[in-house]
């Protein structure tokens, strides 16, 4: 059974019985309520057994200021919400108790309720309200944004009783019947909406609504749109089909019309039908007409349904007269803009044309007009009506367009009597013709000037029926119309009335004293006395006014000045509930203040109290001492009872803080609790702001402002290049706690890939000064260079960034907003990961942190963080996998074009980001792994750092780059960025962040000799060529007659390659036989991403790669590393081979290739010790000294003399040559990489500098 909803909200009869009596009738064997369901100001002792049949709700469901202790909408499954409360809530509950007694809401009863289509849920102020705090609201509410609307505080009473311990803390009662049924949130992730079961065969189907016992479309316990038969469907069987047959829509036989969420044969009596759903009333571009018995609203041909075309205009501008093939359209019609023109050919018919002559009844039509916007023309009428009455209710003839200048012509019409406008009020233009009308009767009496508009208007009335013989056979106007004249006979035809007017009709007196319905006289306008008015005697005045405020005597009590049909009992006041009582005179009169029910009187004695109240046996007037003795006793007891649990609880507190004193006065052994995590023995350097100067303004933001600058520590001469961050004046203590706390983590880290803090400054605004990256951020540096960047580069950084957020892992730090912007580049082949705002450590037993508002990235963040703002190390993984997306699509914009609210959505469909097109499925595979739902199925960062390691040993067979052998790679030069920042500043106390803060272990020691060459600063950059890689590396500048070097075969060596130095710089290869051993074998070393520096001074390798410093060699960044070929292998014997294939230098017959003449070699630290047995030789070849040239301030080339050079201190004098070797045989230099870090004296001519004692860690992944 389907029933009507209200809409009243809060407003309820004045009667409580009659408010009961209405939500019986209105849902007594309802089961689907059209509308809303509101039920308020229930009495406690009220039946409401009769809503247990309710089982859907279409609008809101209000339950408020009722008293009853139960609510029986047990079989309720599924609110729609189509119409919301207070424009929230599909659920409103509150204000359920009666304030001064004990009765109101205890327990809901909505043990079926599964799904709110729409909306959110407010429970509130209901005093006694038990369990609603256990239920899971977000499984039944469907909407993610109605969450927000979903307000249920805890149990509004202290007698509340625990779940069933088989309803795992989710019920709506006490017993194991009453356990809540989860139908979504316990569902598999592949289902779409609800489910029986948490399996993936359990879903239900996605028409379902409230859950469902099985798959089918037939097993949901309610829908989602629309129920046919009992099958969920997405729409009802529509009222037209298209045939592909044919082409076109035909009607459906099996048509079916929506009524609310079900699909219907025929709707019900009450509705129409608007296209294929049943409706209160049509649209109001819609009139309602019935077609083969059903009422159907169908769209207006034009202006609709009140305005309709007239004879000449629209679509009658080919009619010359009104007939009876178009007076249909003239049908509920209200307002004719145009004419109405009567003629004989529409009344009797046209032959010619073969229209038929008009039913008399027919005419009736015009009795819905008002206003005729033309003229009026009547030639023609039929002979048996003698009158115009269908007419009757007009009330304006515009005479916007005239007939010969007339607005109203009626002509030869002979049996007219009457004209009977008794509506016409106004003529706006035009005259009147009213002329042969033999029998016309009453047209002398109208004053027709009172209907004109202008003074100009004129009648022409003449030949009709003489005034005389009107008079004579009694036509005259009533003795009740006015000397204004009338339209025909009878009161109702008056123009205006002699006394007195009822409605239409001219009367001699209203019905003051008498008559079976009274009245009083608004001037001269009788008007019916309010129904809550008594009809007084003969000779009295029953009313003087309208409403129930002007009544001489009250028909059943009154309420103050009003009438009213009962006295208020119980109705919601501003603070309270009101009762009154009603004394002799039936006056309602306030009850005592302490009568809660109701009062027969004044007095607190005349209190009503139910049967089920205890009554004292004491006298009524005795009864109010004992309650005011027993109020203030409570309130006293109540207020010691408080004072003794204060000074108990003070007391233990005191005996546990004595305690706790006394134990850690004696020896303490261990900790109380203790963690197990280690000291965080970091070391914070505050700077003093004079030590600090800014220079220029690197970017701004809401926080504060970031500038590069310079650090001079006090009392030191050095000046280290610094970013300084400096928080807004403007901002809060908030703001200030959480720069410190950033402060906190960045100097709590040291990681080669992590920017690390140098020092805060506590000025009035804060500042935090860390390292000066000179290339800026990761995501601009890629997009910059995009066209120079290869794929060996692009591994490198993706194993670096892994590392960096391994060592967060270890340290047990979330950062929360990792991603391309917030990389920096220190050097092309060194980058690190900055920006730990958002970052935050966990303690020893946290696994998840949990972040409260704020902006978020939301594009870089993992689902469980957008939803749940759970943040874990595994949710940095997810932000890794779009950062290397970033760097893949060379700084791309993720979900470009996407609204950032539709991103959780994309997500939970399983989109992501698509395959870059230079990456391979192997490393695009890696980035899905990373973006999986659940957190665990993803990698960790010390696996990804192993894989792409892995892929970084052979990277161009994992990135597919378009000219990736050609590609010129961007080197760092630092001391051009020093010079841009300092322009004027002295360049040699310039000195690097970390060179600063590393300790020194030995002092160098001196360098022998320095030999200082020229080099191109256009040729410094790594290239591919010939498919090899190599490195563009300047030569030294030579004098003229160029040298070349006789070099003995090295032992074990089958094939020497050697190379001269031409006068340009350039090296020329001289090819010999081939190697005995193909390179292929030794095409990839063990880890691309470590560069193995001398063989004669190399440590071990780290366990990440690096590679380890001598013990006996001081660790310094005096001496950067210049740029390294990572496709080095080390040999089982020891020496060092490159990965070059000779294939891609020499040809099959030994000869060099014409485009490999000058092949420029890449810059190799890596020697041998074996190659030059004897000093002799190097005395004996060595060439003539070259002429030192120097063109570019920012290059310096130092030559690093082989091990067996140094071991001999009497050959170095003589030695001056640039050259060593290679084990394949090749004669390469060795340059020197930023000079300016070298010390003043090592610059001098004729010096040597000593092989670096170890690989950098900065210079590696």
């Amino acid at each position: 059974a389907v029933c009507a909803g209200t809409e009243n909200k809060l407003s309820s009869l004045s009667d409580l019985e009659q408010q009961y009596r209405a939500l019986r009738k209105y849902y007594e064997n309802c089961e689907v309520v059209m509308g809303n369901l509101e039920i308020t100001s229930i009495e406690h002792n009220r039946d409401l057994s009769f809503l247990r049949s309710i089982r859907e709700v279409t609008g809101y469901v209000l339950v408020a200021l009722n008293q009853f202790e139960y609510l029986p909408l047990e079989n309720l499954r599924i609110v729609r919400g189509t119409k919301l409360y207070e424009e929230r809530y599909a659920l409103a509950i509150f204000l359920n108790y009666r304030k001064d007694g004990n009765f109101g809401l205890r327990e809901l009863g909505l043990r079926n309720l599964t799904e709110i289509l729409n909306g959110g849920v407010y429970v509130g102020q209901n005093k006694f309200l038990c369990f609603a705090d256990t239920i899971h609201w977000q499984d039944i509410v469907r909407n993610p944004w109605a969450s927000n609307f979903t307000l249920v505080p805890t149990n509004g009473s202290s007698g509340c009783g625990r779940c069933h311990k088989s309803c795992t803390g989710r019920c709506w009662g006490p017993t194991e019947n009453h356990c809540q049924t989860l139908t979504k949130t316990v569902c598999a992730e592949q289902c779409d909406g609800r489910c029986y079961g948490p399996y993936v065969s359990d879903c239900c189907h996605r028409e379902c609504a409230g859950g469902c016992s099985g798959p089918k479309d037939t097993d949901c316990f309610a829908c989602m749109n629309f129920n046919d038969s009992g099958a969920c469907v997405t729409q009802c069987p529509q009222t037209f089909v298209y045939n592909p047959t044919t082409f076109q829509l035909e009607h459906n036989h099996n048509a079916k019309y929506t009524y609310g969420a079900f699909c219907v044969k025929k709707c019900p009596h009450n509705f129409v039908v608007d296209s294929s759903s049943c409706v209160r009333a049509c649209p109001s571009s819609k009139m309602e007409v019935e077609e083969n018995g059903i009422k159907m609203c169908k769209p207006c041909t034009d202006i609709c349904p009140k305005a309709c075309d007239g004879i000449g205009t629209g679509s009658l501008v080919s009619a010359q007269t009104v007939d009876s093939s178009n007076i249909d359209k003239f049908v509920n019609c209200t307002k004719i803009n145009g004419n109405l023109i009567f003629l004989v050919t529409g009344i009797h018919g046209d032959p010619y044309h073969t229209i038929a002559a008009i039913n008399p009844e027919k005419l009736n039509i015009f009795q819905t007009v008002r206003e005729i916007t033309g003229y009026l023309n009547i030639q023609s009428w039929p002979e048996n009506m003698t009158d115009f009455r269908v007419f009757s209710n007009l009330v304006t003839i515009g005479g916007r367009a005239l007939y010969s200048g007339l607005s109203l012509l009626i002509l030869k019409q002979q049996g007219i009597t009457s004209l009977q406008f008794q509506s016409l009020k106004q003529i706006s233009a035009g005259n009147i013709y009213i002329t042969d009308n033999s029998n016309l009767c009453y047209y002398h009496t109208v004053n027709w000037t009172s209907l004109f508009s202008t003074p100009s208007q004129k009648t022409v009335i003449h030949r009709n029926k003489r005034a005389e013989n009107c008079t004579a056979d009694g036509m005259v106007c009533n003795e009740l119309c006015s000397s204004d004249g009338c339209w025909g006979p009878g009161p109702d035809q008056c123009l205006s009335c002699k006394r007195f007017i009822r409605g239409r009709t001219c009367i001699d007196s209203c019905n003051l004293y008498d008559g079976e319905f009274r009245e009083f006289a608004n001037g001269s306008v009788c008007v019916e006395c309010d129904p809550q008015c008594e009809k007084m005697e003969e000779n009295m005045i029953t009313c003087y006014g309208p409403g129930p405020d002007h009544c001489t005597k009250c028909f059943h009590f009154k309420d103050g000045p009003n009438c009213v049909e009962k006295c208020p009992d119980g109705l919601q006041g501003a603070n309270s509930f009101i009762f009154k009582y009603a004394d002799e005179d039936r006056e309602c009169h306030p009850c005592h203040p302490n009568c809660t029910q109701g009062c027969r009187g004044p007095a607190s004695h005349d209190c009503i109290f139910y049967p089920w109240t205890r009554q004292s046996t004491l006298p009524q007037h005795a009864r109010t001492p004992l309650i005011a003795a027993g109020v203030i006793g409570g309130l006293f007891i109540i207020v010691i009872m408080g004072l003794t649990f204060a000074v108990y609880v003070r007391r233990k507190s005191i005996k546990k803080k004595r305690a706790l004193r006394r134990f850690l006065e004696t020896e303490l052994v261990e900790p109380l609790t203790p963690s197990g995590t280690a000291p965080n023995q970091a070391q914070l350097r505050i700077l003093k702001e004079t030590e600090l100067k800014r220079v220029k303004v690197l970017g701004s933001g809401a926080f504060g402002t970031v500038y590069k600058g310079i650090w001079v520590p006090e009392g030191e001469t050095v000046k280290i290049p610094v970013a300084i961050k400096i928080l807004n004046e403007t901002t809060g203590p908030k703001a200030n706690v959480e720069f410190m706390d950033e402060a906190l983590i960045m100097a709590s880290m040291d990681h080669p890939h992590l920017v690390r803090l140098l020092g805060v400054c506590l000025s009035p605004t804060i500042q935090l000064v860390t390292q000066l990256m000179p290339h800026g951020c990761l995501l601009d540096y890629v997009h910059e260079h995009k066209d120079n960047i290869g794929s060996q580069l692009l591994l490198n950084w993706c194993v670096q960034i892994a590392k960096g957020m391994m060592y967060l892992e270890e340290r047990r730090l979330v950062h929360r907003d990792l991603a391309a912007r917030n990389v920096l580049v220190k050097s092309p082949n060194h980058v690190k990961i900055t920006d730990f705002g958002l970052a935050r450590l966990l303690e020893g037993d946290e696994k998840e942190y949990n972040a409260d508002g704020g902006k978020m990235p939301i594009k870089w963040m993992a689902l469980e963080c957008i939803h749940y703002r759970k943040f874990t190390h595994q949710s940095d993984v997810w932000s890794y996998g779009v950062t290397i997306w970033e760097l893949m699509t060379f700084g791309g914009k993720p979900y470009d074009g996407i609204p950032t609210r539709e991103i959780p959505d994309l997500l939970e469909k399983g989109e992501r980001l698509p395959q870059p097109p230079i990456c391979t499925i192997d490393v695009y595979m890696v980035m899905v792994k990373c973006w999986m739902i659940d957190a665990d199925s993803r990698p960790k960062f010390k696996e990804l750092a192993a894989e792409f390691s892995r892929m970084a040993r052979d990277p161009q067979r994992y990135l597919v780059i378009q000219g990736d052998d050609r590609m010129k790679l961007p080197s760092p030069n630092d001391s051009k960025f020093f010079q841009n920042l300092l322009d004027e500043e002295d360049l040699e106390d310039m000195m690097d962040a970390e060179e600063y803060l590393v300790p020194q272990a030995f002092n160098i020691p001196p360098p022998i000799y320095t030999s200082r060459t020229r080099i191109d600063s256009n040729r410094n950059q790594f290239v591919y060529r010939d498919g090899g890689y190599a490195a563009e590396v300047p030569m030294p500048y030579r004098a003229p007659g160029c040298i070349i070097p006789e070099a003995p075969a090295a032992q074990g060596a089958t094939a020497e390659i050697f190379e001269d130095s031409c006068c340009n710089g350039t090296m020329q290869k001289q090819v010999a036989s081939l190697a005995k051993e193909d390179s292929s074998t030794q095409r990839y070393s063990a880890d691309p991403t470590v560069f193995i520096p001398e063989r004669v001074v190399r440590g071990e390798l780290d366990e990440d790669g690096y590679m380890t410093p001598m013990r006996d060699k001081p660790k310094t960044d005096y001496l950067n590393p210049v740029e390294e070929n990572p496709f080095v292998s080390r040999r089982k014997n020891g020496d060092l081979q490159a990965v070059d294939n000779p294939e891609y230098h020499n040809t099959p017959n030994g000869q060099p290739k014409a485009e490999d003449e000058y092949v420029n070699e890449p810059l190799y630290l890596n020697t041998f010790a074996n190659t030059l047995e004897g000093a002799e030789y190097l005395k004996s070849n060595l060439p003539e000294k070259a002429k030192k040239a120097f063109d570019n301030p920012d290059y310096w080339n130092h030559s690093l003399p082989p091990r067996s050079t140094l071991q001999h201190p009497d050959y170095l004098q003589e030695y001056s040559t640039k050259y060593f070797y290679k084990q394949n045989g090749r004669i390469r230099p060795i340059v020197a990489e930023n000079p300016e870090y070298l010390s003043e004296f090592s610059l001098k001519p004729g010096t040597v500098l000593p092989p670096p004692p170890y690989r950098h860690r900065n210079t590696v992944v």
